[in-house]
């Protein structure tokens, strides 16, 4: 990860949070496929990966825990997508579960 990147990243992390979204930023010298798959495996619901392509267009890389990739979305359509879901109620028992902090 570069440092344009980083602070591209950081800057990211600090909108998340501002909107009650609980986010860290994972700026280890590892591969991205090393830290996508323990992302994975730690059960994380949402990867949002950084790079030069992302930066450039203004947005974040989606991946799901699932595996499922939708692709480059704006930090806005983000926000509104890991909101709604928190607000979706499980498919068996009708818990809820939050990702957001409020």
């Amino acid at each position: 990860m570069t440092d344009a990147q980083k602070e591209f990243a950081a800057e990211a992390l600090s909108r998340l949070r501002a909107a009650g979204i609980r986010a860290e930023l994972d700026d280890r010298n590892e591969k991205l496929g090393f830290k996508v798959r323990e992302a994975q495996m730690d059960k994380i619901p949402y990867m949002l990966v950084a790079g030069d392509k992302e930066k450039e267009l203004g947005g974040l890389n989606v991946r799901l825990r699932s595996g499922e990739n939708l692709g480059v979305k704006s930090l806005d359509e983000i926000v509104l997508l890991i909101l709604a879901d928190c607000q979706e109620p499980f498919k068996r028992g009708g818990m809820r579960y939050n990702f957001c902090s409020q």
